[in-house]
C-alpha cells in the first residue's frame, strides 16, 4: 500500500505531496507539478512517523537552514546510473550548485569514461521523485540556465532564493524547457 500526506509550505511555494510505503519515504512532489504525474497511484491517507520526520526536516528547512538529519527514504526502481545521480545530487552543498554537465564529467571521471551526456545525467535528474531532500533544484544548465524542473520553474526560483542565491546570476530559458 502506498501512503499519501501533504504539507503547506510558506507563502510562495506551492503545497507538497509526500508518499510511503509505510515505513520510508519515496515521493515528495510539488501540488500541480509535472512531477504530480510520476507518482500517479491510488493513495490511502494516513499520517506516518516518517511523514512527521519529513514534515520536521521540511519546517527545519523552510527556515532557511540546512536540517543535521534526513527522513528514512527509499526510492524504488533506482538503476546503477541514476543511483550515482542522485548520490552526485545529494552531495551538493545547501546554498550552491552544479550543472548536469558537471555531474556527467564527475561519473564520466569515476567510470573511467572519456565523457557522459549531460543529456542523460538530466534525465536522471528529472527522474528523482524526493525533490527537495535529494537536491535536484540546485541542478542547473550551462551558464546558469534554470532549465528543466518538473516541480515547476517558480519553485525552483523560490528554493534558490531560500538557500541564499543571487538570482540575477541565472536565466530563465524562453521556450523548450519545463516552466
Amino acid at each position: 500500500m502506498t501512503y499519501h500526506w501533504f504539507y503547506d509550505t510558506p507563502e510562495g511555494f506551492s503545497r507538497l505531496n509526500l508518499s510511503s510505503d509505510g515505513t520510508y519515504l519515496t515521493g515528495l512532489w510539488f501540488s500541480g507539478s509535472r512531477d504530480e504525474r510520476k507518482h500517479a497511484a491510488p493513495f490511502g491517507e494516513r499520517e506516518l512517523p516518517v511523514f512527521r520526520d519529513t514534515a520536521r526536516w521540511l519546517d527545519l528547512y523552510f527556515t532557511g537552514v540546512q536540517p543535521d538529519f534526513t527522513p528514512p527514504c527509499r526510492i524504488p526502481g533506482l538503476t546503477p546510473f541514476r543511483k550515482e545521480v542522485i548520490s552526485a545530487m545529494e552531495a551538493i552543498p545547501f546554498g550552491s550548485t552544479t550543472t548536469y554537465g558537471q555531474i556527467a564529467r564527475t561519473i564520466a571521471e569515476r567510470r573511467q569514461l572519456p565523457k557522459m551526456s549531460a543529456r542523460a545525467v538530466g534525465g536522471a535528474v528529472g527522474w528523482n521523485p524526493i525533490c527537495i531532500i535529494i537536491p535536484c533544484h540546485r541542478v542547473v544548465g550551462a551558464g546558469g540556465s534554470l532549465t528543466g524542473y518538473g516541480g515547476g520553474i517558480s519553485n525552483k526560483i523560490a528554493l534558490l532564493r531560500l538557500e541564499g542565491h543571487d538570482m540575477s546570476r541565472f536565466t530563465i530559458p524562453s521556450a523548450g524547457t519545463v516552466l
